[in-house]
Formats: C-alpha cells, sequence, structure tokens
C-alpha cells in the first residue's frame, strides 16, 4: 500500500522537457517502423500501390494489437509512479517482472491464434487479390516480432513510472535506425550479398529490430535499475490492479480500434488508390499523436506521482502548463506540415491518382493536431493517475455514437477519405473535453484545501 511520506514534484518546463522530449522520441518509434516500410516500398517496381496499400492495412491491425495489448505501459507506470511520490517503491518491486510474464505470455497466445487466420483477418479489411496475398507475406513475418514489441513496452512503462524517459529514448533510436538499414538492405536487397525480398524484407527488418530493441530494453533494466526480471511469487498485492487497468485499457483500446477498423475497411472499399491515400494520411496522423504523446506521456509520469504525493495544487498547475505545451506544438505541426504539404506526400507515393486524394485531405490531418493534443494530454494524466474506467467509458460512447454514425452518414453523402478524416477530427474533440472538465470538476475544488 501507499505510504503517507512523499518526496517532492519539479513541474518546471525545463523538467517537463526532461521527460517529454525523450519520451517523444521513444514514443514515434512505431510508427516511424511503420512509415519507413511505406516509404521504401514506393520506390519498388514491382506492385509499388499494391504493396503501400497492403502495409497500410497490416500497419492498423498490428497497432490495434500493439495498442490493446500494449497497455501494460500506461498500467505498470501508472502503479510505480504513484509508489515513486509515496516513496514507497520498495513494495512495488517484483512487480514489473510479474507483468511482463502476463503480457508475453498473452502475446504469445495472439500469435497462435492470428497466425492460421492470417487471410480470414484481412478479408475482414476487403483486401482481395495482390494486395491481400502482399497483407498475408507481410503479416506472417511481421507478427513475429510482437512478443519482443510487448516486452519492450513494458519495460518502457517501468521506466516511466520510475520518472526515467532517457533509456526508451536510447533503444528506441537504436531500433528505429536498425530498421531503416534493414529495410534498404532486405527490401532492394545487395547485388551478390542479399537477394531483393520485396514486401517481406520490410517485414524481416521491422522483426529484427524489435528483437534488438527487447535485448537493450532487458540489459539497461538491468542495469541502470535495482527492478529485477526475475519471476518471483506470490505475486505483488498490486497484481490485482494491474489486471483490472489492462482490463478496462484493454476494452477502451478496442473501442479506439473499432474506429480504426471502421476507417480502413471503408478506405479499401473505395480503391486502391484510396486505401494507398489513407495509409499515408493515417500513419502521419499516428506521427503526429506520437509526437504530442510526448507531452502526454510527462502529464502521465508527473502526475502519477503527484497523486501518489497527494499535491493536488500542482496537479492542477501540471495541467494548465501541458495544456498550453500540447496546443503550441499541435499548431508547430499543423504550420510545418501546411508549409511541406505537397513534398510529404511526394515522399510516400509517385501516382498521381493517390497523391490526389492525399493532398485533398491532408489539411483536415493538420487541423485536427491542436485538438489531438488536448485529448492526448488529458488521456495520459487519466492514465498516469489510474483512472482507466473513466477512459474506457469515454471512448466506448464517443466510437458508438459519434465516430460510427458521422463515418456512416458522411459515406452516404460519398464523401470518402473526407467522410472518414471529418469522422476521426468529430471523435478526438469528444475524447478530449469530457476529459478536461471532469478532471477540473475533481480536483479544482481538492487543489484549494491543500
Amino acid at each position: 500500500m501507499l505510504r503517507k511520506n512523499t518526496v517532492s514534484t519539479n513541474i518546471s518546463l525545463k523538467h517537463i522537457n526532461k521527460l517529454a522530449i525523450p519520451a517523444l522520441i521513444s514514443g514515434v518509434s512505431e510508427p516511424i517502423l511503420s512509415l519507413t516500410d511505406a516509404a521504401i516500398v514506393r520506390n519498388l517496381t514491382l506492385n509499388p500501390t499494391e504493396a503501400l496499400a497492403a502495409i497500410g492495412i497490416v500497419a492498423t491491425f498490428m497497432s490495434m494489437l500493439i495498442w490493446v495489448f500494449g497497455q501494460t505501459r500506461s498500467a505498470i507506470s501508472s502503479i510505480v509512479s504513484q509508489y515513486v511520490g509515496a516513496n514507497n517503491t520498495q513494495a512495488i518491486k517484483d512487480l514489473p517482472a510479474q507483468a511482463i510474464l502476463i503480457i508475453t505470455s498473452l502475446s504469445f497466445i495472439i500469435l497462435l491464434i492470428t497466425y492460421p487466420l492470417t487471410e480470414f483477418i484481412f478479408k475482414l479489411y476487403d483486401a482481395t487479390g495482390i494486395i491481400l496475398q502482399y497483407c498475408i507475406s507481410y503479416y506472417k513475418i511481421r507478427i513475429l516480432g510482437f512478443p519482443f514489441t510487448l516486452f519492450t513496452i513494458a519495460v518502457f512503462g517501468t521506466f516511466r513510472g520510475l520518472q526515467n524517459t532517457y533509456y526508451p529514448m536510447l533503444i528506441a533510436i537504436i531500433g528505429v535506425v536498425i530498421n531503416i538499414i534493414l529495410d534498404i538492405a532486405l527490401v532492394y536487397g545487395i547485388p551478390n550479398f542479399i537477394p531483393a525480398m520485396h514486401i517481406q524484407g520490410a517485414a524481416y527488418a521491422s522483426i529484427i529490430a524489435q528483437f534488438i530493441m527487447a535485448l537493450f530494453s532487458a540489459y539497461f533494466l538491468l542495469k541502470k535499475t535495482n527492478i529485477p526480471l526475475r519471476i518471483s511469487f506470490p505475486f505483488n498485492t498490486e497484481i490485482n490492479r494491474f489486471l483490472i487497468m489492462i482490463g478496462n485499457l484493454i476494452v477502451r483500446t478496442l473501442a479506439l480500434n473499432t474506429a480504426l477498423y471502421f476507417a480502413t475497411k471503408f478506405a479499401t472499399g473505395y480503391g486502391k488508390e484510396y486505401i494507398a491515400a489513407y495509409t499515408i494520411g493515417i500513419n502521419l496522423w499516428f506521427l503526429g499523436a506520437f509526437i504530442i504523446d510526448g507531452y502526454a506521456s510527462a502529464g502521465n509520469i508527473l502526475s502519477g506521482k503527484l497523486l501518489g504525493a497527494k499535491d493536488y495544487k500542482s496537479l492542477i498547475t501540471l495541467s494548465n502548463r501541458l495544456i498550453k505545451y500540447g496546443v503550441i506544438i499541435g499548431l508547430l505541426i499543423g504550420i510545418i506540415g501546411g508549409l511541406l504539404y505537397y513534398p510529404i506526400g511526394r515522399v510516400f507515393t509517385k501516382d498521381p491518382n493517390v497523391l490526389n486524394a492525399f493532398y485533398s485531405v491532408f489539411w483536415i490531418i493538420l487541423a485536427m493536431q491542436p485538438l489531438c493534443a488536448l485529448a492526448f494530454i488529458f488521456d495520459g494524466m487519466f492514465k498516469g493517475m489510474g483512472k482507466m474506467k473513466d477512459l474506457r467509458n469515454l471512448l466506448l460512447l464517443s466510437t458508438i455514437l459519434i465516430f460510427i454514425p458521422v463515418l456512416f452518414f458522411m459515406d452516404s453523402l460519398n464523401l470518402k477519405l473526407h467522410a472518414i478524416f471529418i469522422a476521426f477530427t468529430l471523435w478526438i474533440i469528444a475524447r478530449g473535453f469530457p476529459l478536461i472538465i471532469k478532471f477540473r470538476k475533481e480536483f479544482l475544488p481538492r487543489s484549494q484545501k491543500t
């Protein structure tokens, strides 16, 4: 249980940036892996548009799996940071290894279930013909790295709970660099040394990078912290709270991925040019989200510690600062994207039909970035405070009552990709503002008593 003795918490801009910037860099590693695959295959001479479409479909499904089962990071981070705030980390020293055991066991179960069902899964996304064959060959390799990814994510959560985002950043940089090098070598091949592997090469590059990231994660955790990876029993007393958090986050993330599933399914149904354009757009949206997530991660890390310390006044101050910083970051992303509007598209494809479809909706993705900042920052703070039930309920309501009805209505007007990204924008608004209202209603009165 949490003790009453607490430690002081620095919430200056300098300290927030010290946490946020490394978290930002480590956070963008996963979308960069998919963006790198997309950028590399666009230069293929054989079916580049179909290959790009397949990567987009598989990336959506893989993101769903990672987000659903990678919620370990938020749950571990929340519990550990609260114990750091209460100055009682010894009480949960054995929890991370137990959590890692649970989540990696689940990853092997998911691998064994989805591997033989690969064709069925991607037919659900309306993939057919060459695109379906590419989805199958890419996924059957890429999924083999899933246990390594979840292991790494769980270790990252432990570091975040300990108020350390530096080592996750180093690990992520190593993974991205290795992935880029291997992508080029394996997709295109090296004459007289490595044969060109087309889209399968991109998948092999990803799993090798994920394996190496897992090795470095274990190394840094053992060398730089006093957290063991040796499994001990009985389970820590906080394991029940951890599992409840995971359960709520899994339901929440399934709701999130329901929105992504419908978006991908509709885009696929519009034709190969549209799913290719959607692939570029959604991965750039993911990239923007993970950039903003650097400050959401700082909110996650610090809010848990402040809640553990019962420092409600600093918690309100932190939220106000993060709102300002997040909106500024969102505006900067929008401005930079606007200045590079046309060159960005040409990085990923040369197909004029794909480019036209992408350019027609890219402005919506850029315009929603400040709104994304508000939603993601408070999402991160609620995770840090362990309020997973609130996040679960809000995602379910915003997906069922906002995203799906708006998407179907806009689609009936034949708006195609505009329908998808307008629905995403309204969905983000429905996710963000209720969290701000609930947070201030709960903690403003408490802050005035301290």
